[in-house]
């Protein structure tokens, strides 16, 4: 699926929370060498989609706030791991930058190597750069089983000018997305799909519920779901995370970014954020599993184009329910289990943001309906073989294109009332 983050802001309102916002937070994240440069840098710039809640308050508990074991590496060092960037270790190339396989010497034990990820930030301008001290200061203070580790970053300088790349975990089994894709020789089994579940419900859970203060991730997908050598789902990529609201405010104000498709919509429509809009993403990452389909396709006939208002007529018709079943999973599924998957992506996607679950209540059902289900099992190698070339392989991990949406702009809703979608104009 080509993603895109979309962006809405009053330039009014933009640009008088520019001159007000504190870089106390983005500062502390950086090398010696690149604080005496980036504070500038962030005054003296215009930073889209910035929040006005961190006109109060930083964006995050910085790395010098909190106990960090992030290693700071130099573009030498990382340039030695990736085979000098090498486009033969390229794992994919998105709004970011490019991401290599690379391998580093263990901090524990030099003697042993680990295979790494390695994320280079693209000359994209200052968003790139908040994003970029955003992933720093999210996965420098948290740590979860189900959140990919980040091991260390880089501020250095070369002949290219200021360097900035992030060291994650290397996570060989790709993201949900891929193997949801017709392309992928792989099929998740439906007691995989359902553990996948599980794993991203835990992740949300922590970062909404389980910290000293709560963490609203605002761009969950099935992209940003990435699988280890076990298959355990693990939630990456919290460039555009916010903190949530402070103590007796319902939400943050923020310029709207996200993905389309899975965004909430009353975010969409007011750029009231909470956290709310996370468990609306993953209403949508249900249906996902569910269906094998992308929540926004243009590929598909007209009426089959939007996830959520194609399988709604298929909903109260148990017989029908069947027809909307990812086909690759050949029915080797228990329909009562689809059957409640997806209730509770129902009870996610509710058009009341006060009426959606919490993620924890989320969970609990979910964990409930896998305790239930009977199936074991992992992901099953089809009898086939893919057909598509390299070439088109790296076509369909190439994601985060950018585009914007109008400020009327809006999501496709859900139920009987729905939401009237707007034109979009691409960047």
């Amino acid at each position: 699926m080509k993603c895109f983050p979309f962006y809405i802001a009053d330039k009014k309102d933009e640009s008088r929370t520019v001159k007000t916002t504190s870089v106390q937070s983005t500062n502390s994240t950086f090398t010696d060498h690149e604080v005496g440069r980036s504070g500038s840098e962030l005054n003296s710039q215009n930073v889209s989609g910035t929040s006005t809640e961190s006109i109060v308050r930083p964006l995050f508990p910085s790395v010098s706030q909190r106990p960090s074991n992030l290693r700071v590496f130099t573009v030498a060092e990382l340039k030695s791991a990736t085979r000098n960037f090498s486009r033969s270790v390229m794992l994919g190339e998105g709004g970011f930058g490019c991401v290599y396989r690379g391998s580093i010497r263990s901090a524990d034990d030099p003697t042993r190597r680990l295979e790494v990820a390695v994320k280079q930030l693209g000359k994209r301008g200052m968003q790139g750069h908040k994003e970029w001290v955003t992933e720093v200061n999210v996965l420098g203070v948290v740590e979860h089983p189900n959140l990919v580790k980040l091991i260390g970053y880089c501020a250095d300088d070369d002949e290219r000018g200021i360097q900035r790349l992030l060291i994650y975990e290397f996570m060989p089994n790709g993201s949900v997305e891929d193997h949801l894709s017709a392309r992928s020789e792989m099929v998740l089994s439906w007691a995989m799909r359902l553990r996948i579940a599980q794993d991203a419900a835990r992740g949300l859970t922590y970062l909404h519920e389980e910290m000293g203060f709560q963490i609203i991730f605002r761009d969950f997908k099935s992209s940003n779901i990435l699988l280890d050598e076990q298959w355990n789902a693990k939630l990456s990529d919290f460039g555009l995370a916010r903190l949530g609201p402070a103590e007796g405010s319902t939400h943050v104000s923020t310029a709207v970014v996200g993905t389309m498709g899975y965004a909430a919509p009353e975010y969409v429509q007011t750029g009231r954020l909470t956290f709310k809009s996370d468990v609306w993403s993953y209403g949508v990452f249900l249906y996902e599993l569910i269906t094998g389909r992308r929540p926004l396709d243009r590929n598909k006939p007209r009426n089959e184009q939007k996830l959520l208002e194609w399988v709604r007529p298929y909903l109260s018709d148990g017989k029908k329910f069947s027809q909307i079943l990812d086909p690759r999973l050949q029915g080797k599924y228990p329909i009562k289990s689809a059957q409640k998957l997806a209730t509770i992506a129902n009870r996610c996607l509710v058009r009341n943001p006060k009426s959606r679950p919490k993620m924890s209540e989320v969970l609990e059902m979910v964990n409930r309906l896998a305790d239930a289900s009977s199936e074991t099992g992992s992901p099953q190698v089809l009898s086939f073989r893919s057909t598509m070339s390299t070439e088109n392989s790296q076509v369909n991990k190439t994601k985060n294109k950018r585009r914007s949406i109008d400020l009327r702009g809006g999501e496709s809703g859900w139920f009987t009332r729905m939401w009237t979608p707007k034109l979009i104009r691409t960047c």
